[in-house]
């Protein structure tokens, strides 16, 4: 999978950890998008599905909770917005939750250059 070179060779992780990280960003986009944008999104993804099929629950870790508390206040854990509830999953695929602001803008740009702007612009919204 294209995407998932990308990830490895731009972060330096593996390839169980950038299929992980990718499906949970994308399993947060899927919820947060309705059906007829999310499938903009999948289309412009090849195996997106099986990357959402390996991303761990992404619920829990420290800073997970913290994004939780921060959000229940009006407020954005580290101005990531959505993405902090993610520090859970990534902890468990054994990465720091920091990895999260690296993995979503390699997403993006990979987005960009299948689906043009409008889907790019599709996920960034889903994300913030």
């Amino acid at each position: 999978m294209e995407l998932i070179g990308e990830l490895t060779k731009n972060l330096g992780v593996s390839e169980t950890q950038a299929k992980g990280g990718a499906g949970l960003i994308f399993n947060l986009a899927k919820d947060k998008l309705g059906s007829d944008d999310f499938s903009k999104v999948s289309s412009a993804v090849p195996g997106i599905d099986e990357m959402m099929g390996t991303a761990p629950a992404s619920k829990g870790g420290a800073l997970g909770a913290l994004g939780g508390l921060a959000s229940g206040f009006g407020g954005k854990a580290g101005g990531l917005g959505s993405l902090a509830s993610l520090a859970g999953g990534f902890s468990k695929l054994g990465m720091d939750g920091s990895m999260v602001g690296k993995f979503a803008p390699v997403i993006l740009s990979f987005v960009k250059s299948k689906g043009g702007d409008g889907v790019k612009g599709i996920l960034e919204k889903a994300l913030s």
